[in-house]
């Protein structure tokens, strides 16, 4: 957990969140806040609804009962392109890159939202749009530099190794400038080294640029150190909130979530 970082008031609330699929239930009657500038780690074993939550959070699903608050606006649903616009960004637990791309255009597809020039414009790439592109383009140097992946800004992803694709990754959700990022097991199949790396962009993203990060991980030793809350499900319900040492310690999450017996 960073130390000296300010946190701010509450800009995200999660009221009595409850989704099914037919008859299965993935979320029952979930409550949780978000507070500015911190990072909130959703853990849980697989299949507890961490996914399920971050998709109702940025308008892929829409709850059956409950609503979400965020910068004071309450919503039942929301589209994930109204999420973008507000400034919601996220990364996939499956990557979502365009593989025959060079990481530079991948992380440009991040800028779509902040493009104003009319399509035809774009196209004849002149005047205006050439400006714009110009900007947008030092923009993405900036990320492609903080992430120090300056060696591959002109590989096709597709021939990079799984985590450099999962830097590039965060790399387009950043070249978006969220104030609310929603990173989905950003650390999933990496190896240890890997996982520090990412573990060390996400505190630089947060320190930095001053994001709110929310992240889902299911490893519950690589969120403890840099979360300033954590929020546990088990089964859709959320069995468990706190700092990462009232988490440790909370005898319903050793027996549900590490499967650990009474010492």
């Amino acid at each position: 957990m960073t130390a000296d970082r300010k946190i701010g008031d509450v800009i995200l609330t999660v009221d009595n969140i409850s989704l099914a699929f037919g008859g299965v239930k993935a979320l029952t009657d979930v409550s949780f806040d978000v507070r500015e500038h911190e990072i909130l780690a959703i853990i849980g074993p697989n299949g507890a609804g961490k996914s399920s939550m971050l998709n109702v959070i940025n308008g892929f699903y829409h709850p059956q009962q409950g609503a979400i608050t965020y910068r004071g606006l309450t919503r039942a649903q929301m589209k994930p392109h109204e999420a973008a616009e507000q400034g919601i960004a996220r990364t996939f637990q499956n990557i979502a890159l365009f593989k025959g791309m060079s990481t530079l255009d991948n992380i440009m597809t991040g800028r779509n939202l902040k493009m104003k020039v009319n399509f035809l414009l774009q196209a004849l790439h002149f005047g205006p749009a050439l400006k714009e592109e110009l900007e947008h383009r030092a923009a993405c140097e900036k990320v492609i530099d903080f992430l120090e992946i300056e060696h591959i800004r002109k590989t096709p992803v597709g021939k990079l190794p799984y985590g450099l694709q999962k830097r590039v990754e965060l790399g387009r959700a950043l070249a978006a400038e969220p104030s609310l990022l929603l990173l989905d097991e950003p650390m999933a199949g990496m190896n240890i080294e890997e996982k520090q790396d990412m573990c060390r962009f996400i505190l630089d993203v947060n320190d930095e640029f001053g994001t709110t990060i929310v992240l889902i991980e299911h490893d519950m030793g690589v969120v403890m150190d840099i979360s300033d809350r954590v929020v546990v499900l088990d089964y859709g319900r959320k069995i468990a909130a706190g700092t990462p040492d009232d988490v440790r310690r909370n005898q319903d999450v050793i027996d549900a979530y590490l499967g650990v017996g009474h010492d």
